[in-house]
Formats: C-alpha cells, structure tokens, sequence
C-alpha cells in the first residue's frame, strides 16, 4: 500500500513538473513581465512549503507524543507556544510577506506602468476563433501573428468583436481580457529573438483550444526592414498566379476575406494580405504549407470541427492556381 501511494506521488510530481515546461511556461520568463510574474510564483511556492513544512511538524510532534504513552488530552491539546508559533505567527508571516510581493508585482506587469512605444503599438481584435492584428502607425493589417523589436516595450490594445476571450503570452506577460464594447491593454516586451505562443485563456466556444497566435521578436534592424518590405512594390507574379487571382474574386472568399489592393474587403474571416508569410493557419492549428492550406479551403470543417467557415467547391485546377497566388501574399 505504501508503494503504491509513493508511486502516486512520483507520477503526479513528474506531471507537474512536465507541465511546466514547454513554449507557454510560466516559469521561462523572456520579458520584464513575464520575469515579475515568474518571481512571484517561486516566492509563492517557498511560502507554501514553509507553511506545509509547519503543519508536517505539527503533525509528527502530536504522533510522535502519542506513542510515548502520553495522555490523549495532552496529545488534542498542544501546549499555547506551539499553537501561537505554528497556527497564528508563521502563517501570519508568510501570508503578510506574499500580500505585499504582490502588490509590488502587480503594477510592474500592467500597460500603465510600462508605457509601451506608440509607434509599435498593436491592436488585436479577438474572433471566433482567430485573432486580427493591426499595426495602426504602419498601415499593417495580419492575423494570428505579433511582430514585435527586442528590447522595446510595445503596447496591445485588445478587443472582442463577438464574446469574451482572454489573450495570454505566458512568456511575455500576464492574460489581459477581450471583452466586447470594452478595450484593455498589456505590454510585451522581449528580451531575445524568438517566437512566443500565445492562446486564448477565457472558453468562447467549441474551438476555444485552437484559438492560438505567435508573438515573433525581432531585432530593430530585422523589424524595421519587416515594416518597410509591407510597402515595398509587389514583385511581378507568375501566370498562374494572375489566374489564381481570379479564381479567388470569382469565389465566395471575397465576402468574407480582405486582401489589400484588392476588390476583397470582407470583414469575417481573417485578412490574407499577407497569408504566405504566416506560420500557420486557421488560429495556429496547422502549419502555413500548400497541403495544409489545400486542405483548409476544400474542407475546414476536417481541420477545424465548428469553425465558421465553409468549404469551397474547386476544381484540381482551379486550386491549383488559387494556391499559386495565396502563396504570393507576403
């Protein structure tokens, strides 16, 4: 029985301490946020185990005490020392020290204590169930994707356009709320290069898990060429391509989608101006390749069961160069 038990705590202890690891942990702190949130958790743990620790003794004293023979009252009743060190001033301690780490901690973690750089600035719009991100001083429109420059802090406004989501960036900094009618921020700043996922934290429906989204760091350098090449001159595209096109404008996409400089300006789906330079599609759920995307436009519903959007009916060909020019987008 007691290796079964010890078994029990192992596994539980080894799940715990895989679930902490990952690109959406907690404790991998790779901004200022992050860091201050990371910080607190340990001295939230070191807290809890020295409350733990007292009860343990507590325990053993009174177990201990019991086989020496001593009198049951004695035992139910420690003495007033042990009550007012155990019971009232350690927890007392403990729980004073972490109220005031986190009042400390809190405001170095909101958009109002970091400022945040305008001209990076970022507005995501939260949808069922992808995200719209818009570069306001740029002119940049992407969706499920953040460019962000290293060592900037850069401020997200964040919206809902339908119900409730949460936006969480574990490794940049806390989950701020998209509420509809109702705009919040946060502040991600990044200390290194990298690619950080981020997920919708607050349930919005049957694909609420699939509602996922990058945050991509750069240098300045590699940034401010990012920002210039989405206004540079189009390359000249193939034949193909130019077929594509108007397979696309002759299909239902153009009520749903938008795409820069051209006739398509929906506003449900997610804007594809710049579809071939994402990393994945349909909120994170598979990776950006000419199968993958074959297969999101025939049938979405396989990829992606309860999203809104419909298949479309193509032919080999017609596919064909519908994916030639998706795949000039960038």
């Amino acid at each position: 029985m007691a290796r079964r038990a010890l078994g029990a705590v192992l596994l539980i202890t080894v799940l715990t301490v895989a679930g902490c690891g990952g690109d959406q942990s907690t404790l991998d702190p790779q901004g200022r946020g992050a860091d201050r949130i990371a910080t607190l958790w340990w001295v939230m743990l070191v807290g809890a185990a020295v409350v733990f620790a007292v009860v343990l003794l507590l325990m053993a004293l009174a177990v201990l005490r019991r086989r020496d023979g001593a009198p049951r009252a004695t035992v139910l009743r420690p003495g007033p020392v042990m009550v007012g060190a155990g019971g009232i001033l350690v927890p007392l301690v403990v729980l004073t020290a972490l109220f005031v780490v986190t009042l400390r901690t809190l405001p170095g973690t909101s958009a109002s204590a970091n400022g945040g750089d305008r001209d990076a600035a970022v507005v995501v719009e939260a949808r069922q169930w992808f995200w719209n991100v818009d570069y306001p001083s740029a002119g940049i429109r992407e969706a499920n994707v953040i460019h962000i420059p290293v060592g900037r802090p850069v401020d997200v406004a964040v919206r809902s356009y339908d119900v409730v989501h949460s936006l969480w960036v574990p490794q940049l900094n806390r989950k701020v709320d998209a509420i509809p009618g109702t705009e919040n921020h946060v502040t991600f700043q990044a200390d290194r290069p990298g690619t950080f996922r981020g997920q919708c934290a607050e349930f919005c429906g049957v694909q609420h898990a699939h509602m996922a989204l990058q945050v991509i760091a750069m240098p300045q350098a590699a940034y401010d060429r990012w920002r210039a090449g989405d206004r540079a001159t189009p390359p000249v595209r193939p034949a193909a391509a130019e077929a594509g096109e108007q397979v696309f404008m002759s299909s239902a996409c153009v009520y749903c989608h938008r795409i820069e400089g051209t006739n398509a300006s929906g506003n449900v789906g997610p804007d594809l101006t710049h579809l071939a330079s994402r990393p994945t599609l349909a909120g994170g759920v598979v990776p950006n390749t000419p199968g993958y995307l074959a297969g999101w436009i025939l049938d979405p519903q396989h990829l992606k069961p309860g999203t809104l959007m419909p298949g479309t009916d193509l032919s080999g060909p017609e596919l064909q160069r519908l994916l030639a020019y998706l795949g000039t987008l960038r």
